[in-house]
């Protein structure tokens, strides 16, 4: 009799990748998720597979842990453990079918196969090749399983997407991809784990350790992560935080660096990227803005702000407000804690206070974050007051304490991440806060808070002042506002109007004063006065660039000698780039098409600058183009072309870097790829 012998391993790629949604990672490797069976097909040589005296045993390895599994005829396996079995309809003995099911609890990495088959003349072994196990929000019994289809959809598979930055009133959108269907992207993220020193192959099933492995990776304070941060404004050694477009050029460099961190990384930044290797891996994830955020160093729920007497805002506090940060919430379950806890989870990979002796931060559940348990982990309490601190607001002169009052609303006072299937935010404050009335009642009731809770900004005994914003400041154009100020005694009043405009980074207290100015008012009984302010575009416009304007309004009273502040931060929106498509409803893959890049010159001052257009699954790198000086007012066009090799919504983006100003110009456009 002939000896039984296998010729040929077809690992059914395409197959296996449709029903495991995992198209688009590669077209060369396995890759496939956990809890869910997947089809491999023998081709024998010597003669037919005997299902009476011959057996197919495989041993699935990744690094020193195996399992070791008979194919069988039945489809009941243990879900806890490795089981394979053949195609239910039917053997074909020169040809077998069979399916390979991992437990939903699996490890995630990359494992290698191999197949011995045992008959009545001995047993022989082979190497069958390896494959890719990620998590599997499609499966029930996954910790990462999310029920509705659009948040796989956007939350999973979604490359590319937007990050909102500026103030709440001014919220901008950036475009970030993921691109973690771009090569070697997914084996990178994989490798992140080996290069961990908290990596243990025993616990990387578990999203809640991997969640934290990731976290601290993403920055390289305690190990060989992936990203320096850098807020101080110097990024001659690197890149400007600003200029990154998407996560691969960032892993990219870190795995050819053989892991040495990459310059430089924002908040943004270490979100994004973290957002690409969590849904690389399989488990739910989105970049979420905290508008207004604390960071309190001492733990008292308290920021404070100094101002001086004519409206500068002083740099005395340890504590800072950020007017924006960004960080991520990833989905699991929390049987650590309880079915109360499952869903999202903070995890903020941004190096700011040490969890567990490193510098990562979360997972923290979002509802445990709302219901004050600081009992709970991880680092609800820091992330509690992210978005829950008070700013009492000073007024100085000289070391003496002239005035203060105290915001209980400004922090965390809008918290957005992107709508599914939608560039508009969403407004997800609630998921965070309790309401108004809720809070107030919690406050009460907690021993925990002895902090004063009114709103007082802006007023005092007799007088109330308020700063307001006539349109969005938008790049090039004047800035103009309005100071409103109540006399609600009896008595006329003299008052000395002080007026200052600083910039600022977001992250960082005002630099220098840029405009001020101080003029007597002179208001009557109950009166209500409106005074009209301008700026002139001509005295921020070399300054702006990321920064943004803290606007201060101090009213003293010249009899009584006291102040009244009110105040503002505000972005300068920035002109847009317009990208059109040709024939934008018939884009094919493999098929080239055209893209039109405009922008109109909106600026007092000819420009010139470098365009950049990326465009994950559309572009292979970059495209880029040297545009002339041109003038204010004229129109700049520039043409590309491109091949997608990838199906489904894809992003293209273009980024005007300006010579000779320091805004950036950014724009994108989502495409929608058909096969041909």
């Amino acid at each position: 009799m002939e000896e039984l012998r296998i010729q040929y391993v077809n690992l059914e790629l395409q197959g296996n990748h449709e029903s495991h949604y995992t198209q688009g990672f590669s077209s060369k490797t396995l890759v496939v998720r956990r809890g869910a069976p997947f089809k491999i097909t023998l081709l024998l040589k010597g003669r037919a597979f005997n299902p009476h005296t011959d057996t197919l045993m495989f041993r699935i390895l990744l690094g020193r842990l195996y399992a070791e599994f008979p194919v069988t005829f039945s489809k009941q396996g243990s879900p806890s453990r490795w089981s394979a079995y053949f195609t239910p309809k039917g053997l074909n003995p020169n040809s077998p079918s069979l399916y390979i099911s991992s437990p939903a609890s699996s490890s995630i990495g990359r494992y290698s196969v191999q197949l011995h088959v045992l008959t009545q003349h001995g047993q022989k072994g082979y190497v069958v090749g390896d494959f890719v196990l990620l998590c599997n929000p499609w499966c029930s019994e996954d910790a990462v399983y999310i029920p509705f289809e659009d948040q796989r959809e956007e939350y999973v598979n979604n490359d590319s997407g937007l990050l909102y930055m500026g103030t709440p009133k001014n919220l901008e959108s950036r475009p970030w991809s993921f691109d973690q269907y771009e090569p070697e992207i997914l084996d990178i993220c994989l490798k992140l784990l080996q290069v961990s020193p908290q990596y243990g192959r025993n616990l990387h099933s578990d999203p809640i350790y991997l969640s934290r492995v990731v976290s601290a990776m993403i920055n390289c304070e305690d190990d060989r992560g992936v990203l320096r941060g850098n807020w101080l404004g110097d990024f001659k050694n690197g890149v400007n935080p600003s200029k990154w477009t998407g996560s691969a050029d960032i892993l990219r460099q870190w795995a050819k660096s053989k892991f040495s961190p990459v310059m430089y990384g924002q908040c943004w930044v270490f979100a994004a990227v973290m957002c690409t290797v969590m849904r690389a891996f399989g488990i739910p994830s989105r970049v979420i803005t905290n508008f207004n955020s604390a960071h309190d160093t001492n733990g008292n729920l308290v920021i404070e702000e100094f101002y001086s007497e004519t409206g500068k805002k002083l740099p005395h506090s340890k504590d800072s407000i950020w007017n924006f940060h960004v960080w991520v919430e990833c989905w699991m379950t929390r049987p650590d804690l309880g079915a109360g806890f499952d869903g999202w989870q903070v995890l903020d990979p941004t190096p700011q206070e040490r969890s567990g002796g490193i510098f990562c931060c979360g997972p923290a559940p979002v509802k445990a974050i709302r219901d004050w348990r600081v009992d709970l982990v991880y680092d609800i309490p820091f992330v509690y007051a992210e978005v829950n601190a008070d700013v009492h607001t000073v007024i100085v002169k000289q070391g003496q304490v002239l005035s203060s009052s105290t915001d209980t609303e400004r922090v965390g006072s809008l918290i957005v991440t992107q709508t599914i299937g939608s560039p508009r935010p969403q407004n997800i404050t609630g998921n965070y806060k309790p309401t108004k009335a809720a809070m107030s009642l919690h406050r009460s009731n907690s021993a925990t808070f002895s902090r004063e809770s009114t709103h007082k900004r802006g007023s005092t005994r007799g007088l109330s002042v308020s700063l307001s914003l006539l349109k969005v400041p938008v790049a090039g154009e004047n800035i103009t506002f309005t100071v409103m100020v109540t006399n609600t005694d009896s008595i006329p009043k003299v008052l000395r109007e002080h007026v200052n405009a600083q910039t600022k980074k977001y992250n960082r207290s005002p630099s220098g004063t840029f405009w001020e100015v101080h003029n007597v008012v002179r208001i009557a009984p109950h009166e209500a006065k409106v005074i009209h302010h301008l700026i002139d575009h001509a005295q921020y416009e070399s300054l702006m660039g990321d920064d943004l304007v803290n606007l201060a309004v101090v009213m003293e009273d010249e009899y009584t000698q006291e102040r009244v502040l009110a105040s503002e931060e505000f972005n300068i929106t920035s002109p847009q780039l317009s990208i059109q498509i040709a024939d934008e409803d018939s884009v094919m893959l493999h098929k080239e098409h055209t893209a039109l890049v405009v922008f109109c010159n909106t600026f007092s001052v000819p420009v010139s600058g470098l365009l950049t257009v990326t465009g994950s699954g559309l572009i292979e790198g970059e495209m880029h183009s040297r545009i002339q000086l041109f003038k204010p007012g004229c129109t700049m066009e520039r043409s590309f072309s491109f091949i997608p090799r990838m199906v489904g919504k894809k992003m293209l983006q273009a980024t005007l870097v300006l010579k000779n100003n320091s805004a950036e110009i950014i724009g994108y456009r989502m495409i929608s790829v058909k096969s041909a």
